[in-house]
């Protein structure tokens, strides 16, 4: 490492450890709900507010090129937004051409609107009124990740919300298990230092990935900030690394916590929840009724069947990095992928997507920051997720605080482009995660689909785990094949990739992208390396 990359990551933890005593000494408020009624409230001023000092303030931002193309001066937005509400507006303004596509905010493709190239200069849509001293680069299988800087005041809001999900599921008595990566990951210590604040025994947080050649700086980095949060009068746990592939430990520790009289409430991404889940049903361990809080990535139908199999009570939430925390589903939601909006903090509206390369058009997601301390300014962007919005009344701790706004079926949309057959994605999610493990047993976070390009063509390669007792690979091949034949553009796919020999079966662990994550389609255009 070169002296001034080591004196950037001296700098970059400097910043942690001092923005994080920082959040600790604010003492939290008595009702937490407070700052989001009052957010809620005043979320259209202080919205034109936010858009009046970062965007209008600035004539060569990006959006401001765009509200200029539309014509439309911040006198005007603010007309359009208090006659008709922010929703339509954020309408109006997506026709006119005021959003981003994902490639465009990712940089991956140029800001073209009435023929006029916008520039967009690296770091330009992060919000200038904050201190951040939090983040991290955020995790995609189709793109660059994109670094995002968390001040105190959004972790100060973040923390009301985390209130909100232990009340609406009576958590406060339950053993808060985590199970997340430690640094250079955000999340794991993220939420044990916000739980540490709210409950009075937060833990166990199990940790994985890495060794201690290769993490032994990012370990002590989050023991010190777990101290700091002790000595600040938290609850905050010890991670305890698990063994490599192996989350027989948490379902252990859950399953004897439940025959002590105490339940559980287990919180990681979906696949981590279903190899828990996973992990008690082979060993035979009374895991039910726990409370699993899923993040990260959709909770599909394939991973709620294994998680309820073990008992599990799946409760999914919807965080964009870029943004924060989107949604959270409620107690009385007990299918789908299914979230409240948290009104008080983004907006988000419908827009119809062709997914590239294809005939198929899903409902695009598209977010606002309404936060003023968001990491991020945006406006109608779109973060390569689709769902049905809806507005439905409910009883629930959301719907009490006004959080009508619903989305169903949160899905991420992308596509497989392995010689020139293009696929949506979901329709190979729900045969790797239901249809071969039906067939050849297993679970919805054992099969992968890999996409690379190979020294003469591009390849793809369906990864199973080495746990999965297979017979034959040939056998797994044709049957995928076979199965995918079914799907809108499956049959000519699988007599492509079969006619090529372009497609093959590798037994071996799933691939991790740079964030750490276990995706069902993998996208390794970079590199040809097999393990």
């Amino acid at each position: 490492m070169s002296a001034s990359r080591f004196a950037e990551k001296i700098g970059h933890y400097r910043r942690i450890t001092s923005g994080m005593a920082d959040y600790l000494r604010q003492p939290l408020p008595s009702d937490l709900k407070a700052p989001i009624r009052e957010q809620f409230e005043k979320r259209g001023d202080r919205w034109l507010d936010l858009l009046q000092r970062t965007i209008f303030a600035d004539p060569e931002h990006p959006y401001a090129r765009m509200f200029a193309l539309a014509d439309c001066s911040h006198g005007d937005l603010s007309q359009e937004v208090r006659r008709h509400g922010i929703d339509a507006t954020l309408k109006r303004l997506r026709g006119a051409g005021v959003h981003l596509t994902h490639g465009e905010f990712k940089g991956s493709a140029k800001i073209v609107r009435d023929g006029e190239v916008i520039e967009a200069p690296s770091g330009c849509f992060a919000n200038p009124l904050i201190h951040g001293w939090f983040g991290g680069s955020s995790g995609g299988s189709r793109s660059a990740g994109t670094v995002t800087m968390t001040g105190t005041e959004h972790l100060a809001h973040l923390t009301a919300y985390q209130a909100l999900s232990l009340e609406e599921y009576d958590l406060k008595k339950r053993a808060y298990v985590i199970v997340r990566p430690t640094l250079p990951a955000i999340a794991g210590i993220l939420l044990c230092v916000l739980h540490a604040r709210l409950l009075p025994d937060c833990g166990p947080w199990f940790s994985f990935g890495g060794t201690l050649k290769d993490s032994a700086h990012y370990r002590a980095l989050t023991r010190y900030i777990v101290a700091l949060a002790r000595w600040h009068g938290g609850s905050a746990p010890w991670p305890r690394t698990l063994p490599h592939n192996d989350f027989r430990k948490v379902a252990q520790d859950i399953a004897d916590r439940k025959k002590r009289g105490v339940l559980s409430t287990l919180q990681a991404v979906a696949s981590t929840g279903v190899r828990v889940a996973a992990a008690a049903i082979e060993a035979d361990l009374d895991i039910a009724e726990t409370v699993f809080i899923s993040g990260g990535e959709a909770l599909t139908e394939g991973k709620r069947r294994v998680l309820e199999a073990a008992g599990i009570q799946p409760q999914p939430s919807y965080w964009v990095s870029e943004i924060g925390q989107i949604g959270q589903s409620c107690a009385e939601i007990r299918t789908g992928n299914e979230v409240h909006i948290f009104q008080d903090s983004v907006g988000v509206i419908n827009h119809p997507h062709v997914v590239p390369g294809s005939d198929s058009t899903v409902s695009a997601l598209l977010l606002t920051s309404l936060f003023p301390f968001a990491p991020h300014v945006l406006i109608n962007v779109e973060m390569a997720d689709a769902g049905e919005i809806v507005d439905e009344p409910c009883s629930c701790t959301y719907g009490r605080l006004g959080f009508h706004r619903r989305i169903r079926d949160i899905f991420s949309y992308g596509k497989l482009t392995g010689q020139g057959m293009t696929l949506v994605g979901t329709d190979i999610v729900r045969i790797l995660e239901i249809e071969l493990p039906e067939k050849f047993g297993g679970s919805a976070a054992d099969f992968q689909l890999v996409e690379r390009e190979g020294p003469k063509q591009t390849e793809l390669a369906l990864r199973v785990r080495p746990t999965v007792r297979l017979t034959s690979k040939e056998d797994l091949r044709n049957y995928f094949l076979r199965v995918l034949r079914n799907h809108y553009g499956g049959a000519l796919a699988s007599r492509v990739w079969d006619h090529s020999e372009g497609f093959s079966v590798e037994v071996g662990e799933p691939l991790e992208n740079k964030a750490g994550k276990i995706l069902p389609l993998h996208l390794d255009r970079w590199s040809s390396k097999r393990s």
